[in-house]
């Protein structure tokens, strides 16, 4: 896909993402503690199934599960001798699950190296973007992101390896606050500035508490603007499970409301299903 193509899209229509990933598979069976893009490699099948659950519900894009699969955190579980392997195999599963006709995001994160480390940032997400756009990603996803700095240097990476359409997105506290300091907005403009596709927030908290940050952040920039809440804030219950307070009506009645405060791509965080993405669908879908 080329960055032309990925803007006639967002013109076009209310682009739908897909949800979560990890909740899902935790549910599906796969133990806390493990690593998850391992576990997927060994149990497909689970991410197939929700995959293609997203695809029917109406998702345009699907995130292949690479997520944390760089080098950092794969030498941190012993498998940084497979990087490519686990990438290439990771973003095989989603086209397997959605077809050589869907369109696929790779999908990565933050490492939690500070601005001191930029070097090392720019090799650790050169080397997976590399491996991604090789593998055949239409897109990258920088997702969850707790800072401009290491988001910088993610879009810089990704402007080194390849022409893909690159979407930036940060976690955020309620008032737009960046967890290592800052503003979403601020990081925003900075990002736009320097050539992302789309810049917006994921995970944090539930769309209930987003649409003036949304407002405000489709008000300082010029390119679309993401949005993927998780399913309202979650209870902690006594076995460690996080169970989120937002069923999917109430996540799709407010989904809309941000939509109608400018954004243009949308999708669930944690705590959501392929059953929210379809009611997000049904009401946020425009052509």
């Amino acid at each position: 896909m080329t960055r032309e193509e990925f803007h006639q899209l967002t013109e076009r229509e209310t682009v739908i993402l897909d949800g979560a990933t990890g909740s899902n598979l935790l549910k599906a069976g796969m133990p806390r503690g493990v690593c998850t893009e391992e576990w997927i490699c060994k149990n497909p099948q689970v991410l197939v199934n929700l995959q293609r659950g997203y695809k029917e519900a109406g998702s345009r894009i699907v995130l292949a599960p690479t997520f944390s699969a760089n080098r950092m955190n794969l030498e941190d579980r012993g498998l940084g001798d497979r990087i490519e392997e686990i990438n290439r195999r990771l973003v095989g599963i989603t086209r397997e699950a959605v077809g050589e006709d869907f369109l696929v995001g790779g999908d990565l994160t933050t490492t939690g190296k500070t601005a001191e480390d930029y070097g090392m940032l720019l090799d650790i997400y050169r080397e997976q973007m590399q491996i991604l756009s090789e593998a055949g990603v239409d897109l990258l996803m920088v997702e969850t992101m707790l800072g401009l700095e290491e988001t910088l240097a993610a879009l810089e990476a990704a402007r080194e390896v390849c022409d893909l359409p690159v979407m930036c997105s940060l976690t955020i506290e309620s008032d737009g606050g960046l967890f290592f300091g800052g503003n979403v907005f601020e990081a925003a403009a900075a990002l736009a500035e320097m050539g992302a596709d789309a810049v917006g927030i994921n995970c944090s908290v539930g769309p209930d508490r987003l649409e003036a940050v949304v407002r405000n952040m489709k008000r300082t920039v010029d390119i679309p603007v993401v949005v993927k809440p998780n399913a309202g804030m979650p209870t902690i219950t006594d076995t460690g499970d996080a169970v989120y307070s937002m069923g999917a009506d109430e996540f799709a009645f407010h989904m809309e409301a941000l939509v109608k405060a400018g954004a243009d791509i949308i999708g669930g965080c944690c705590g959501t299903t392929p059953e929210y993405i379809r009611k997000v669908a049904e009401r946020c879908c425009r052509k």
